[in-house]
């Protein structure tokens, strides 16, 4: 009775009208020209505008609606996560190249994904969350939970320390809560999210659908998202805790309903749901002639494995090849590093999706929980070979098989193709095919290297793994401008607190910094040299 109850539900809930992107909470609240709380309670609207509002603040993009744009990406990972991913080369002539590409941070360049999350996400989930309780409908809590954690995970993963836990509790000037208990909560409210929306994802249920912009309805799809999420944050976690890494992966691997694994189940954005743009293509060809290109890391780690994935990732330059930049360059001649000579990224600004998670990311998880020798349903190199199978076949590339059997090809030296000399040795050795007897580190570190080029261009993913093991061995800054406050060779460890926060917030975030440097390896201040909780191996 109880499932077909739930199922029922359910059913219900796909009667909702669509809606697009609906701007910040305030705007739905005060807005005159929007739908009322009176008329949203009609037929769950309420719900459902809030679940849209939280999916699309996720990542910041352009709405085509003049409410939300690409320039609030850039401000808020494509100047940070972005570039410190590997990912990205910064191309922009801004302060003589003396900004974050030289770590040299700008008040006003690392503060969005922090502010839009507390001013969007969370009111938007804190509202499921009444209309969930009012409505007796736990399933509704349990999707705005889910899409919660997604979005703040990158958040924490980015700052550290942050008003998590107790946000909404009515309490003027919400204290900051330690990374280690954030992480635990994550983890309960995945576990409980995950064990209310099973019965519903074994009945292949509906939920939302019209509201839902990333899978369409589908609760199977929100529980194996939710599943994986919760394998991403215990591996995010391992060298901090590994008791409760392995004991969360393991839940996860049991879970009754699995993984992502194909190609159709990956978490993004749906195009034909919601109008965006994707803001990486106005980053590369519309500001100011392009103010981002190719790596020098993705120049020298692709080019060695003759990837094919290049040609999805970049355009090719003049010559044919393809071609990255440093960061840290100063005084950059924008006719040399956003010319011909340097590889374009190669993106449709209305048709490239923005995801949250790819396919390949979920195997390439699962190989590195086997690796470590815990119960993952399988081996780590069926799971790695699965992962790179799966990367092809999402970017649309041929070539896996032999990709897998290469026991030669390895990253090769940077070579600047502007002419400034900012050449850098081979910045690795780590080879592709897999190798059984191989020691622990050598496999991590080639299970790392193909996830983080299967990733691409998720900069909030890139970065924390980078972090997280130290692989790959990313190409430094050619200037380091943060005054000692950074390692060259470690790299930027987190993004310092909002500017916004100490205006508003002053005493609130000065007892954070306690906090962060209480449970960071080493300790630290406020900069971007300071550890995160889990950042304890390298």
């Amino acid at each position: 009775m109880k499932a077909i109850t739930q199922y029922i539900f359910a059913a219900a809930l796909t009667t909702l009208l669509a809606t697009a992107c609906t701007g910040s909470f305030d705007d739905i609240n005060t807005d005159p020209t929007r739908i009322t709380e009176e008329q949203l309670g009609r037929d769950y609207q309420t719900v459902g505008a809030f679940f849209t509002q939280m999916q699309t603040r996720v990542v910041l993009y352009d709405d085509g609606t003049g409410k939300c744009y690409s320039s609030d990406y850039q401000v808020a990972q494509g100047l940070t996560n972005d570039p410190f991913s590997g990912y990205i080369g910064l191309t922009g002539t801004w302060r003589s190249g003396v900004h974050n590409g030289s770590y040299s941070f700008v008040s006003g360049w690392y503060n969005q994904l922090f502010t839009r999350a507390f001013s969007e996400v969370m009111p938007a989930w804190q509202k499921m969350k009444e209309q969930a309780e009012n409505l007796s409908m736990p399933q509704i809590g349990a999707l705005a939970d889910i899409v919660k954690v997604e979005a703040l995970h990158r958040v924490t993963d980015t700052y550290g320390p942050m008003p998590y836990i107790h946000f909404g509790s009515g309490s003027i000037g919400t204290a900051y809560d330690a990374q280690s208990d954030i992480y635990k909560t994550f983890f309960d409210e995945l576990d409980k999210a995950i064990e209310v929306l099973t019965p519903l994802a074994e009945s292949d249920a509906q939920m939302l659908t019209d509201y839902d912009i990333v899978f369409d309805g589908s609760v199977r799809q929100w529980v194996k998202f939710a599943n994986t999420l919760r394998l991403r944050l215990a591996m995010r976690v391992v060298y901090a805790d590994e008791a409760l890494a392995r004991q969360e992966a393991e839940k996860s691997a049991a879970c009754s309903v699995g993984f992502i694994e194909e190609t159709n189940e990956r978490a993004a954005l749906m195009h034909n749901k919601v109008t965006y743009f994707h803001p990486n293509y106005d980053m590369a060809y519309t500001f100011n002639a392009g103010e981002i290109r190719m790596s020098a890391s993705m120049d020298a780690y692709m080019n060695g494995y003759g990837d094919p994935r290049r040609a999805a990732y970049f355009k090719p330059a003049a010559d044919g090849g393809y071609h990255g930049v440093r960061l840290g360059v100063h005084n950059m001649n924008p006719a040399k590093y956003a010319g011909a000579d340097i590889s374009n990224l190669n993106i449709d600004r209305s048709s490239t999706p923005i995801v949250w998670m790819t396919a390949a990311e979920s195997w390439f998880l699962r190989a590195e929980g086997a690796l470590r020798g815990w119960q993952m349903g399988g081996d780590a190199k069926t799971f790695y070979e699965n992962g790179i199978k799966t990367s092809f076949a999402e970017n649309g590339v041929s070539g896996a098989e032999a990709y897998l059997a290469n026991t030669d090809a390895a990253p090769v030296a940077y070579v600047d193709m502007t002419g400034d000399s900012n050449d850098y040795p081979v910045p690795a050795t780590i080879t592709i095919a897999w190798q059984d007897d191989d020691a622990f580190e050598t496999s991590l570190e080639r299970i790392i290297t193909q996830k983080w080029i299967a990733m691409y261009p998720d900069g909030c993913e890139g970065w924390a793994e980078f972090r997280r093991t130290g692989y790959p061995h990313l190409i430094p800054v050619v200037n380091n401008d943060s005054n000692g406050t950074i390692d060259t060779e470690k790299q930027v460890r987190r993004c310092p607190f909002p500017t916004s926060e100490y205006e508003t917030n002053g005493a609130v975030v000065s007892a954070a910094v306690s906090v962060l440097s209480g449970e960071a390896l080493g300790g630290g201040a406020d900069n971007g040299g300071t550890r995160l909780w889990w950042d304890r191996k390298n």
